[in-house]
């Protein structure tokens, strides 16, 4: 069969050998060597068809990709055409990559602009899914070790795919290997009447490409950048693990995060990673291919590193009060005098070095770095003497030297280890004072706590979920990877407090004293922080989107 890519043409079907179309006159031959034989796809932009090319021997297949321009305006129509030549000369860059299909040609025909690529033979993930169901953790992994690498090289060139999803994703039939498909060209027109109240740089870009759904916030704002494909990689490969399309997938209201956990079954250590790929605001998402290989790379560590952090020989909090510990950094390491953690987290920092380097090939400084612990290749202590903003330096102190001391308050409250229940059990009975307490893990959902002194207790990866804390004060107290979601902490206390990756999702925190609180990367998305003290520094630190209200009663994001 023949056909017609005539936008016009009602009936463009014809036979093989037609040369013309019988419905409406059409040449069927493009630059009179071009032969479509198929439609693949069309759309709004233009279309796209399997072809032939009749000038070289075998007359081997084609894709031909068709932009029709929406204006006729000259001055509009030239700035497509200047589009549609930038595209091309970036294809024609980045089709050296092997999973990448390479540019065989692009010429103007009849006020149409073409693209000829090579056609790449075989099913998208789309299609795979569909014919065998959804692939395994290690399934998802292995997509990962391939299509990222192949992105790096993509971003390398300076260029932004801006719409990675399964239908983009050919598994080649020839060898199995991933090509990537499509990358805009042909999505990229000019609006008239958009460009008629606009400048003409503003009409070239105002198309905001991608599909809805696989495309983050600010690429749909016309704002994308290198980290908005690994966004959409992130949807990828939710889709290889569920089925479901973004617009399949629950949000939370409060919100506007997607709701995905519940839909897949992976490693917690793994989702880590999808969580952080997935994050609305760019700031907080890696911001490149090679951050999501390495923290593939140290994923195995995970586990055993977030442990080490958390406790020390006695099950104690092992850091200073006001400290926060990144496990997703392996350069992080708890420095507290008498603790076992820092050997044991160094050991797992130089054998995610190690794996780093193998990756990379860097054989010899790997030997260096294993050879000399405390030399040149070895690895640094990182103290966790961290300070909340605009405080004075303060000595370092380790938590055995704070709460170990006998006869005090404070060594009879460290001593005094209070479970849920016990804890519950207090509060009822009258008692608000739970100062300078190990409260590590505690988990307290939906409890009734308002007014309760939390004031320099150790609360790391507690459960406060939807609990009533109003009026409470966490002063000085350690709450880092907490879960506070949707909990009432109107008018709490915390100041100098360690909030660093906490989960305040939906919070009320209205009127809440946030001054010199720790709050890098703690989660306040939804959060209603009306009239609560807390800096824009501060704000820039954490993570906010659209759903959070600011302290001005505004919503906002930064």
């Amino acid at each position: 069969m023949s056909y017609c890519i005539n936008p016009e043409c009602e009936n463009p079907k014809n036979p093989l050998k037609a040369r013309v179309c019988k419905a409406c006159g059409s040449s069927l031959f493009l630059r009179g060597r071009y032969k479509p034989l198929k439609s693949l796809g069309q759309g709004g932009f233009g279309a796209t068809f399997l072809a032939v090319d009749l000038s070289l021997p075998g007359k081997p297949s084609c894709v031909i990709k068709q932009l029709r321009p929406a204006t006729n305006v000259p001055h509009l129509f030239d700035m497509a055409r200047e589009l549609f030549e930038r595209e091309a000369q970036t294809l024609g860059r980045i089709g050296n990559h092997p999973q990448v299909p390479r540019l065989l040609d692009y010429f103007e025909d009849d006020k149409q602009f073409y693209l000829v690529q090579e056609y790449v033979k075989g099913n998208n993930l789309q299609q795979e899914v569909k014919r065998n169901g959804v692939f395994s953790e290690a399934g998802v992994r292995q997509f990962l070790s391939e299509i990222l690498p192949m992105v790096q090289y993509i971003h390398s060139q300076q260029v932004i795919h801006r719409d990675i999803k399964p239908a983009n994703l050919i598994r080649r039939e020839q060898d199995k290997k991933l090509v990537l498909i499509d990358f805009g060209a042909v999505k990229n027109r000019v609006n008239p009447e958009e460009a008629a109240n606009t400048s003409d740089q503003t009409a070239l870009t105002s198309f905001a490409v991608g599909t809805p759904g696989y495309a983050p916030p600010e690429q749909m704002a016309m704002r994308p950048v290198y980290a908005s494909d690994i966004y959409a990689i992130g949807i990828t490969c939710l889709y290889l693990l569920t089925a479901k399309s973004p617009k399949d997938l629950d949000y939370n209201p409060n919100t506007g995060e997607m709701m995905w956990e519940s839909y897949v079954d992976i490693s917690n250590s793994f989702a880590s990673v999808m969580r952080k790929m997935l994050e609305s605001s760019v700031k907080h998402r890696y911001q490149s291919a090679d951050d999501v290989l390495n923290a593939l790379d140290m994923e195995p560590y995970m586990e055993s590193l977030a442990q080490g952090l958390s406790t020390g020989a006695d099950g104690g909090f092992s850091g200073t009060t006001g400290g926060a510990v990144d496990p997703n950094d392996p350069s992080s390491s708890n420095d507290v005098t008498g603790g076992p953690s820092t050997s044991e987290n160094s050991r797992i920092a130089m054998a995610i070095r190690a794996r780093r380097e193998r990756r990379k090939g860097g054989s010899g400084s790997l030997r260096q770095g294993l050879g000399s612990r405390g030399g040149q290749g070895g690895v640094k202590k990182n103290t966790l003497n961290r300070m909340a903003p605009g405080s004075a330096a303060m000595p370092h102190k380790s938590a055995s030297s704070r709460f170990k001391s006998k006869g005090t308050s404070a060594g009879k409250a460290a001593r005094d280890k209070l479970d849920a229940r016990g804890l519950l059990l207090a509060y009822k009975k009258g008692r608000r004072d739970f100062g300078q307490q190990n409260l590590l893990s505690l988990s307290l959902p939906q409890s009734n706590l308002s007014g309760c002194i939390f004031h320099q207790s150790r609360m790391m990866r507690a459960n406060f979920q939807g609990a009533n804390l109003a009026n409470a004060d966490f002063g000085k107290a350690n709450l880092a990877y907490a879960n506070l979601k949707d909990a009432n902490l109107g008018r709490a206390y915390f100041s100098y407090t360690n909030l660093s990756k906490a989960d305040l999702r939906g919070a009320d925190l209205s009127y809440a004293y946030l001054n010199y609180a720790i709050v890098d990367g703690t989660n306040l998305c939804g959060a209603n922080l009306t009239n609560a003290k807390i800096t824009e520094e501060q704000l820039k630190k954490a993570k906010t989107n659209w759903a959070t209200i600011m302290p001005n009663g505004k919503r906002g994001l930064f």
